[in-house]
C-alpha cells in the first residue's frame, strides 16, 4: 500500500548499499524499478528458483524458505524503519520469498509458471480478505512478509483447483 510519505522517499543504489538489509529487502535492486517494483521483485524469484531447486533436496529448499521468511521479517523491518515507510513499495523481499514458495508447488511447465505468476500478482495487488486485513493491521517486518504469504496461499489454492478440473 502506497502512503503519501512514500511519494517523497526515493531510495537509490546508495541507500541500498548502505546496509545489507536494504539490499536484500529491495531484492538486490529490483525494488528500485520506477513502475511495478513488486512485479519486478516477483520476477527475481524465477532465476533463484531455477538455480536452487535442482541443487537442493526438497526439505532443505523449504527449510531455506522458512529461514528467508524469518530473515525477511528482520530486514524488511530495518529498511521500513530507515525509510520511515514500514511497507515501502520498493521492499520486495516479501514477494520473492512468497513466490519461491509458489514455484516450489507449481506443476512443471511454462504455462503453469506464468499462470502462477499472474495469480500471485493479482492477489498481491487486489488483496482480497483476509490479506487486506493483515496488510492493514499487522505492522513491521512481519506485516510486510505475512500478507504475501497469504497471497501465495491463495495462488496455490487456485492452481490446485485448476489442476483438479483439467483433463
Amino acid at each position: 500500500m502506497t502512503t503519501s510519505a512514500e511519494l517523497f522517499v526515493k531510495p537509490g543504489w546508495q541507500f541500498l548499499l548502505s546496509h545489507p538489509a536494504h539490499l536484500l529487502s529491495f531484492g538486490f535492486g529490483s525494488g528500485l524499478a520506477r513502475k511495478a517494483p513488486g512485479t519486478f521483485g516477483t520476477l527475481v524469484a524465477f532465476p533463484m528458483y531455477w538455480y536452487l531447486a535442482p541443487r537442493l533436496p526438497d526439505w532443505l529448499f523449504l527449510f531455506g524458505l522458512a529461514g528467508a521468511f524469518a530473515i525477511g521479517v528482520r530486514v524488511c523491518g530495518i529498511t521500513g524503519k530507515a525509510l520511515g515507510v514500514p511497507d515501502h513499495g520498493g521492499i520486495v523481499w516479501d514477494e520473492i520469498v512468497a513466490f519461491l514458495l509458489v514455484l516450489f508447488f507449481t506443476p512443471p511447465g511454462w504455462d503453469w509458471a506464468l499462470l502462477a505468476f499472474a495469480l500471485f500478482r493479482l492477489f498481491d495487488i487486489v488483496k482480497p480478505q483476509p490479506i487486506r486485513y493483515f496488510d492493514s493491521n499487522l505492522h513491521g517486518g512481519l506485516g510486510v512478509m505475512f500478507d504475501d504469504l497469504l497471497a501465495a496461499g491463495y495462488t496455490l489454492l487456485c492452481l490446485a483447483v485448476i489442476k483438479s478440473i483439467l483433463p
